[in-house]
């Protein structure tokens, strides 16, 4: 174990609840791999008093926070600057102390394209099928407009909500990047080969055998597919992505980039392949996800 000392820099997570997260894993390992006197812990904070922790934590001199549900929008009032993508997005999942309070970052998103990228796939030019049109799926398809994704398109089973996020991301780029669609209309996509998201929480455990899309015509169009999902490790969605032909990732590394990145930033340093890869073994282990 680690010495605590009067010079051990604090970060932490705040959000409600806070007992089941990997988050300390995470960054505990790489204070230890990178030879930091630094030590990270999870606060569970009431929705009243989110003002008052962050605050809490400038005047405790908190190097650094993660934030997670319900507060990755309701944190924003409360920061002294917000980066452009999670500005867009309009939520944020990391805090880097700065004069006077915290800059908020979205390296939920940011880890996400991480990941992506260490599989080989790049979202500039690229045309991509988003399954939701929820909170995580509306911050994917601002990701992929931000990324410079050729097109997006949008499948949820209610239109409005679809229509609305699709909307908001088209008017921040001042182009016709994100489609609407009714989940029921995916025959209405053009033929070719697309990188698919599973941005719901349709296949999460217990609710294995659940895909929001099951038929097989659906499959043939992609190439690769990612479930936002890390557990189980192996969803329905990304078994019918590989019987149609495709290549199929859970959210695990998305999960580990996250939290590097968010490292990264609080530390000003770059954490090297080797410990990156060494992050996501440990949260396989830890969560028994297995590729």
């Amino acid at each position: 174990m680690r010495d605590v000392d009067g010079r051990t820099r604090v970060c932490s997570l705040i959000g409600n609840p806070v007992e089941h997260t990997l988050s300390p894993l995470i960054h505990n390992t790489l204070a230890e791999y990178t030879e930091k006197n630094l030590i990270y812990v999870p606060f569970s904070v009431e929705a009243d008093r989110l003002e008052a922790a962050v605050r809490g934590a400038y005047a405790l001199h908190i190097l650094g926070l993660n934030v997670t549900v319900p507060y990755k929008s309701a944190v924003i009032p409360y920061l002294e600057e917000v980066d452009e993508l999670a500005k867009q997005i309009g939520a944020v999942n990391t805090l880097v102390r700065c004069e006077g309070g915290y800059k908020g970052y979205n390296t939920d998103m940011t880890g996400l394209k991480r990941a992506m990228e260490s599989d080989g796939i790049y979202l500039e030019g690229e045309s991509v099928i988003l399954l939701g049109a929820g909170g995580a799926a509306r911050a994917v398809a601002f990701l992929c407009a931000h990324a410079g994704a050729e097109k997006v398109w949008m499948l949820n089973r209610t239109l409005e909500r679809a229509d609305r996020v699709a909307e908001e991301v088209n008017s921040v780029f001042g182009r016709d990047c994100v489609t609407p669609l009714l989940l029921t209309d995916y025959d209405k996509i053009p033929k070719g080969k697309y990188v698919a998201v599973q941005g719901t929480s349709v296949g999460l455990h217990p609710d294995v055998e659940a895909a929001v899309v099951t038929d097989s015509a659906f499959y043939e169009k992609v190439h690769t597919g990612y479930d936002l999902v890390y557990k189980p490790g192996d969803t329905k969605f990304m078994q019918l992505v590989r019987a149609g032909g495709g290549r199929a990732f859970n959210g695990l590394k998305m999960l580990a980039w996250q939290g590097i990145l968010a490292y990264e930033l609080w530390n000003d340093i770059v954490v090297t392949k080797e410990q990156a890869q060494n992050i996501i073994e440990k949260l396989r282990e830890k969560t028994k996800v297995y590729e």
